[in-house]
């Protein structure tokens, strides 16, 4: 390597010109060889690509997507990166091996913007120049219409939008909470999810149901929200369990309030599950850590279900809207018991 190009090299990006001069070709040659285009000797070719690896050089993802219309790299959109998304992330990597796409994973939630609509900002940033197509999610919003394949995980409440992969989240909450009642609780109190999700919705409706099919009444004053959040699953937990007649048992619509509502337990010298029976919903890493009482998503599964989907979408497979809706299963480990006795 000669002086100048390992000096360009060590304090700065090398460029296409660094490479021609390095190999003693034009820059229209480099350009070929890179881009996989005709018209270059074998030796030439060999030669180029033996430096373009000694420089590190890498050719611009932007300035190739413009010329190809295509970048072969598949966003993954998440709010922030937390434990539920984390494993979503594990599934969709696992399953873009072979497919020819490299992952982009992007947290569209900056401090110093709301919340709601971070999708359309980071899809107007990312499509069409630095992804072909987008997983989302628990997207805030609907999204009808993109100008790139979208497939949300957990989905935005409402009609229409883009594909979908969720699990059965009615049948999983109807199985937490008649895991409760079998136990013997009647007073069963439930921290729901996020209002602008389907399946906060759903996993209400489910322990409504299984309280409805066993005979007991529905309490509005036992509801309420933990907005998927560990602090606000705690702060509603810690109100429930302050009440002359606190429940018994919570049903929490995700892991991350569970776990809160277990905090929270604690602090008020409450034991669990001697005291109160506290069980989640996801099965993250944590929950089994915690030794917490859960419903089960097949949270890999569901990742590598949207790839599947976005990639047949992207090699214009599959134009309509689809769905994959996976199973879930009851995990009883040590935070579910009998109630107190009177």
């Amino acid at each position: 390597m000669s002086d100048d190009a390992e000096a360009r090299h060590v304090v700065g990006r090398v460029t296409i010109t660094d490479v021609a001069r390095e190999a003693g070709v034009s820059v229209a040659t480099v350009s070929k060889v890179v881009n996989g285009r005709y018209g270059v000797a074998p030796g030439t070719f060999e030669r180029v690509m033996a430096i373009v690896t000694r420089l590190g050089y890498e050719t611009s993802l932007v300035a190739s997507s413009l010329r190809r219309r295509q970048t072969n790299v598949i966003g993954v959109l998440v709010t922030e990166f937390e434990p539920y998304s984390a494993e979503l992330l594990k599934g969709i990597g696992a399953a873009a091996h072979g497919t020819g796409y490299e992952l982009l994973a992007y947290s569209g939630w900056a401090d110093d913007a709301p919340p709601v609509g971070w999708e359309r900002r980071s899809l107007s940033r990312l499509a069409g120049t630095l992804i072909d197509g987008a997983i989302l999610v628990t997207p805030t919003v609907l999204l009808p219409d993109t100008s790139i394949p979208v497939v949300a995980i957990d989905p935005h409440t409402g009609s229409g939008g883009p594909s979908t992969i969720d699990s059965d989240n009615v049948g999983g909450a109807r199985a937490a909470t008649e895991h409760l009642i079998a136990l013997g609780h009647t007073r069963i109190a439930h921290l729901r999810g996020r209002a602008d999700l389907e399946s906060s919705r759903l996993r209400e409706a489910g322990y409504r149901d299984a309280l409805q099919a066993a005979g007991l009444p529905h309490d509005p004053a036992l509801v309420l929200a933990g907005d998927y959040r560990h602090a606000d699953g705690a702060s509603s937990a810690r109100l429930l369990l302050q009440r002359p007649d606190r429940p018994t048992a919570i049903f929490a619509a995700n892991d991350l309030s569970a776990l809160g509502a277990m905090s929270a337990a604690r602090e008020l010298g409450l034991r669990v599950p001697q005291d109160v029976s506290i069980i989640g919903f996801d099965d993250i890493p944590e929950a089994a850590r915690g030794r917490l009482s859960t419903i089960a998503q097949p949270l890999h599964e569901m990742g590598a279900m949207a790839l599947r989907m976005l990639v047949g979408q992207l090699a214009g497979g599959a134009a309509e809207q689809q769905h994959g809706h996976l199973s879930a299963e009851l995990i009883v480990r040590d935070t579910t018991a009998a109630p107190p006795a009177l």
